[in-house]
């Protein structure tokens, strides 16, 4: 067993570094690390907005009575400017941010490969999708249109020289300026003829022919179950599982999160059931593997067991917290046929669990983003503004833990001989 888990490892890792260092995917992830808080934001204040709770609404309603001529109330306008700035432009910021950070890492001038593909994306799509509904749209303009810059500021030509003595700043700027100019116009041409074969907008067409289709696929019970095992599965070979999946964790995320808002402040009921907090809420639990349930194994099994207790001392504090390096390397669960098999296939159960409480409607579906440090229970509460969020979290808790009970046993009484021969040896 430790023979297949060691060449597992080396046949795994050479391709996940490979994959998990590719800078195209580092600039997606990052730029979504980015804009993180103001996807949390966004998406509570419309939870507060639309907080199905009457006493709540009413108190609200009475404490700022001013009503606006469409009808709404003025404490709602907050959560709509909120939104306007937060989701309602997120595609701005991703054509930006992308386009700065796959710059910077081919050394060139960040700003001026960010305002590029920013002003890529605005020429292809004018200012139709700037919410999450041209996030596809954004990062392949945003990715190509610097590619492109690459290029062209690689030929000597296309450089403006300015005299000794002009500020590095505004020399830079020149260099740059006939290739970001070219990059711009190229776009452009590639728009006029896309509206000339009767692609009027390519960020609609595109969200409406693939991008609306692609998010109902995905929140289906097999993705969630896939999205369930391959970061655990990454993990267990000492693989940073929830990087590499990241990427395309938020391209499903983002739009769902939008949608279900959307849907909620329209009175109608959401939809997209699979989305990270989903996952965040009722999967990963303590971490990814749902670690936190092993924490209390931990202590319920190996009373007796001074390693076992000392490892789990010192991961409780983080665990709490979703933070569980210091238990998948220092138990370890990374490499430990132990642990294989409630590890990986554990979280699967779970994400089963939810994905059908939610789909039944006994839980309400995901719709607030929540910081990944929340801890366990309190997310599945925040993420789905319901005390039943909560008690879902807190089932698949108490599922996880009699998940881990049997195995942790084996490795505590596999701890108890290694013990007891030690003491006979001296």
């Amino acid at each position: 067993m430790n023979s297949f888990m060691d060449k597992m490892g080396d046949a795994l890792l050479p391709i996940a570094n490979k994959v998990g260092n590719q800078r195209h995917l580092l600039a997606i992830r990052d730029a979504f690390t980015t804009i993180m808080p103001l996807m949390i934001i966004g998406a509570l204040v419309v939870a507060i907005n639309n907080l199905p709770i009457e006493a709540f609404q009413n108190l609200m309603n009475s404490i700022f009575a001013y009503t606006l001529e469409d009808g709404s109330h003025i404490w709602k306008n907050l959560g709509g400017n909120v939104w306007n700035g937060t989701f309602g432009i997120m595609s701005l910021f991703m054509a930006y941010l992308i386009g700065d950070n796959l710059g910077t890492s081919y050394g060139m001038n960040g700003k001026t490969a960010g305002a590029t593909s920013l002003a890529s994306f605005a020429t292809i799509g004018g200012m139709a999708g700037v919410s999450s509904s041209g996030l596809f749209i954004a990062i392949i303009v945003a990715l190509l249109s610097v590619e492109l810059l690459k290029v062209l500021s690689s030929i000597d030509k296309l450089k403006i020289t300015m005299p000794e003595g002009v500020p590095a700043g505004v020399a830079s700027s020149f260099n740059s300026m006939i290739p970001m100019m070219l990059v711009i116009v190229a776009v452009g041409l590639i728009t006029t003829i896309l509206v000339r074969v009767g692609i009027p907008n390519v960020v609609e067409v595109f969200y409406e022919n693939f991008q609306k289709p692609f998010m109902g696929l995905s929140s289906t019970l097999p993705a969630a179950l896939i999205l369930a095992v391959v970061p655990t599965f990454l993990w267990f070979f000492g693989i940073h599982g929830a990087n590499m999946i990241d990427p395309v964790m938020q391209l499903i995320n983002a739009p769902a999160i939008e949608a279900n808002n959307a849907a909620i402040a329209a009175g109608k009921a959401a939809e997209n059931i699979v989305n990270k907090p989903f996952f965040d809420s009722f999967v990963n639990m303590g971490g990814t593997g749902a670690t936190i349930a092993l924490l209390i194994a931990m202590f319920i099994i190996g009373r007796k067991n001074k390693k076992m207790m000392t490892m789990a001392s010192l991961s409780i504090g983080p665990g709490i917290f979703n933070i569980n390096e210091p238990l998948t390397f220092g138990l370890p669960i990374v490499l430990n046929p132990i642990y294989f098999i409630p590890y990986v296939f554990g979280p699967v159960v779970l994400a089963a669990i939810a994905y059908f409480a939610t789909s039944s409607g006994l839980v309400p579906v995901c719709t607030v983003v929540t910081a990944w440090v929340t801890p366990p229970v309190i997310g599945g509460l925040l993420a789905t503004a319901s005390w039943r969020g909560g008690l879902l979290a807190a089932f698949n808790l108490v599922v996880m833990i009699c998940i881990y009970l049997p195995f942790v046993y084996v490795a505590n009484k596999q701890d108890m001989l290694e013990i007891e021969q030690e003491a006979s040896n001296n």
